[in-house]
């Protein structure tokens, strides 16, 4: 296995299983196609490699340049530790599902359920949605005294993280007066939008969303760090896991540099009709990183028009599943149903615990077979039946493999999909980083609800076609 210079092992890519050798010419892809791409390919990695750092794509230095923001982190998580029994994020998108995604791969997966001396750290919650029952039923379980928020949005003007910092700053003044602002840290612009303003004005303690870094690709700068360091999860090691793939995605070729292949891989897919991607990882601390990977890819790469203003409709629907548990539910789809998907499974050598399976049911040769081994060795085989079943019937299928989920290997996952959503998106020739289709649907928002400044748009919507009744059953 290639290590890294610390000796880290490397995930790696096994894509096998998308070449035509595997699944056949009719559903594969050849060499010749893959060879055809190699130019476009090159002239992303191109782009990429004289553009890292400018522009929106400041994410691809959080792996170097985060040294004294993670002192700082580190004293303030520290603090919280030791002061508080819940730590809440309010934020919603990036701001939200890396946080998710990190304490559900590198935390106990019971984490709010054990006893404070058990997880070393505040119970964790993350409230992404304005469901109303939701709120209710956070501040019913929540004791303000022992809890701090992290209310995180670049802007401060995100409808559903500020509405959310309007009732618990609300709660917080009625019951601390001018000390409500030690329950609140808050993650936003250097200088822009509200929340800075409003940090400054309350005295928040107060953490940089650095420029060129947007929400899907925030979780290796505060955004993220705070709340991991928060849970006692290693920020460096994940800074570290970020940089030794980075090491491969500064290489050329497609034998080394598995985020390029995947990215070109990924292409040539949808240009032969795979219009979704299935995320599938057989562990469930990694059941959120495929939450995460889903706005990733579709908010990327999911544009109507590409660089030269021409109309393309292009990007790959992603969707979530879940081994073994989907094999229950949409496996069935997946190898018998339309052509049009790419499932990609994300592998565990080696499981941070083991159970063995005990004897008993031995009238039973169906159920006695079980003993002796383990759920080790039965979520493995699972996973590779399926993929065989996959194989079988001509469907394309990737692997990324794990050897095992710790805080570096998760820094390598999540930089490995950063970098493939950015080689495909400049083959693609889209602009990755932009979002109109997600600002349409904020300005509705802001003109329905009366936000000064839009009553263009709110004439707009007014201007609908009524309704028919013929149509509602």
């Amino acid at each position: 296995m290639v290590t890294s210079k610390d000796k880290t092992p490397d995930i790696k890519f096994d894509y096998n299983n998308m070449m035509s050798a595997y699944i056949g010419e009719e559903q594969g892809i050849t060499y010749d196609e893959l060879r055809m791409t190699r130019n476009a390919a090159l002239d992303a990695y191109s782009y990429f490699r004289l553009n890292r750092g400018t522009g929106w794509m400041g994410w691809a230095e959080l792996p170097y340049n985060q040294d004294e923001i993670v002192k700082d982190i580190l004293r303030t998580a520290k603090i919280v530790r030791r002061n508080c029994e819940a730590f809440v994020v309010l934020g919603i998108g990036g701001s939200a599902l890396g946080p998710m995604a990190v304490f559900q791969a590198l935390c106990h997966l019971r984490h709010n359920e054990l006893g404070k001396r058990q997880r070393k750290a505040p119970k964790f919650y993350v409230e992404d949605n304005v469901d109303p029952e939701r709120m209710a039923s956070l501040l019913d379980i929540l004791d303000l005294d022992k809890t701090v928020f992290n209310v995180i949005t670049k802007s401060g003007s995100t409808s559903e993280t500020m509405s959310q910092y309007l009732i618990i700053m609300n709660m917080l003044k009625a019951r601390y007066g001018d000390k409500a602002a030690e329950h609140i840290i808050a993650t936003t612009d250097a200088q822009k939008g509200n929340l800075v303003k409003l940090a400054e004005k309350e005295g928040f303690k107060t953490y940089v969303v650095p420029d060129g870094v947007g929400g899907r690709f925030s979780e290796l700068c505060p955004v993220g760090l705070l709340p991991a360091a928060v849970l006692g999860i290693d920020i460096k090691e994940m800074l570290r896991g970020a940089r030794q793939m980075d090491r491969h995605c500064r290489r050329s070729d497609f034998k080394s540099n598995p985020a390029l292949v995947a990215a070109a891989l990924s292409v040539i897919s949808m240009k032969k009709g795979k219009n979704i991607s299935v995320m599938m990882p057989y562990a469930d601390s990694l059941k959120l990183m495929a939450d995460w990977y889903c706005q990733l890819w579709a908010e990327s790469l999911g544009k109507a028009v590409d660089l030269n203003g021409n109309t393309v409709n292009a990007g790959q629907t992603p969707v979530k599943a879940l081994g073994v548990t989907d094999q229950h539910s949409q496996i069935q789809l997946y190898t018998e149903g339309p052509f049009d998907k790419v499932v990609t499974f994300i592998a565990v050598e080696k499981y941070r615990s083991e159970v063995q399976i005990p004897g008993g049911c031995e009238d039973f040769p169906n159920v006695s077979f079980l003993s002796g081994h383990t759920l080790n060795e039965l979520i493995t085989a699972e996973m590779d039946a399926t993929e065989y079943a996959l194989t079988k019937n001509h469907r394309p299928n990737a692997k990324i493999i794990l050897p095992e989920v710790n805080a570096n290997t998760i820094g390598q996952l999540m930089f490995f999909f950063m970098m493939q959503t950015a080689y495909a998106g400049k083959m693609l020739n889209i602009d990755t980083f932009n979002q109109p289709g997600v600002e349409e649907g904020k300005n509705a928002t802001y003109a329905l609800l009366g936000r000064k400044g839009y009553e263009e748009k709110a004439a707009e919507l007014n201007s609908r076609p009524v309704k028919s009744e013929d149509f509602i059953v």
